[in-house]
């Protein structure tokens, strides 16, 4: 006597496709639950804020309501004295070319560091030293170096404050390396290059994206301090000091505002990337 068995469900509604739904329900409702505490503590934030200027009835210069932010911002998005958009596009291309050198640059050093102790005494103390110095001190040194008017001394100034945390998480995670792992390699006869491309490199990953999440925003704060020692007009920078200059804090803030919104954004491309390309880390299979 046979007994045949049919499928157990499907996706479409029936008993197998339960599970998954469930599975992705669950899934949907711990993200609210994770982001929604943040989400209540912001708004509530932005309320209070705007009632207590009402309340005490605090002059703009002190502190703009949100209501008159927002308004300025819609006011001077692209057009007029203080048009922030172009500004900011500006801005964001400073802070790109100057993450893409400070990346580069970091890892370079890294990745010598790691391959060579002789290289890590020598880079890994100047590195420090040169991370010690305060970043306002390069600002007029590296407008000198490039010229006032060149971007190119604002992305150094963002690829400067970059390095460091880059150079200094991707070492660490290239040499911090299970050594039950090397010792397997090793035992198969593998290769330096081989250990590198298969054990040190994906240590080193959720190292690197650390790092990345850190040198994001610091990459935008870089070209941001550099615009304020002079420069092209069309920059965030510019717009913060001449807005504050003429009395305009509510365009002030707006560009603010602006500047940390680009640096949100930054990090949440970070945080996508991070979980495309290394999805098996231990961390990342913790929130699924």
């Amino acid at each position: 006597m046979s007994v045949s068995v049919g499928p157990v469900g499907d996706l479409a509604g029936r008993p197998g496709g339960a599970p998954a739904r469930r599975r992705g329900s669950g899934r949907a409702a711990r993200s609210v639950g994770y982001y929604l505490p943040a989400i209540l503590l912001f708004v509530g934030a932005i309320v209070v804020w705007e009632l207590t200027i009402a309340g005490l009835n605090l002059q703009s210069f002190l502190l703009p309501k949100p209501s008159a932010i927002v308004a300025a911002l819609q006011a001077n998005w692209a057009t007029g004295r203080f048009a922030l958009l172009p500004a900011a596009i500006a801005t964001l291309q400073e802070a790109l070319l100057g993450l893409a050198i400070g990346t580069v640059a970091g890892v370079a050093v890294a990745f010598a560091s790691a391959r060579w102790l002789s290289a890590r005494q020598i880079l890994l103390p100047l590195a420090v030293a040169a991370n010690a110095v305060p970043i306002i001190a390069f600002a007029p040194l590296l407008n000198n170096w490039f010229g006032l008017a060149n971007p190119l001394a604002k992305a150094m100034m963002a690829a400067v404050l970059v390095f460091f945390p880059v150079m200094a998480n991707v070492t660490r995670g290239l040499v911090q390396v299970e050594p039950g792992a090397l010792e397997l390699m090793r035992s198969y006869a593998a290769s330096d290059w081989t250990i590198l491309r298969k054990v040190r490199v994906p240590n080193a990953l959720p190292y690197f994206f650390t790092a990345m999440k850190i040198a994001t925003t610091l990459s935008l704060i870089g070209a941001i301090v550099g615009e304020y020692f002079g420069g092209a007009t069309s920059v965030l920078g510019r717009r913060i000091v001449e807005s504050a200059s003429a009395l305009k804090f509510d365009v002030t803030w707006g560009a603010i505002l602006l500047g940390a919104a680009t640096g949100i954004t930054f990090y949440l491309i970070v945080v996508a990337l991070e979980r495309l390309v290394i999805p098996w880390h231990a961390t990342l299979r913790a929130e699924t």
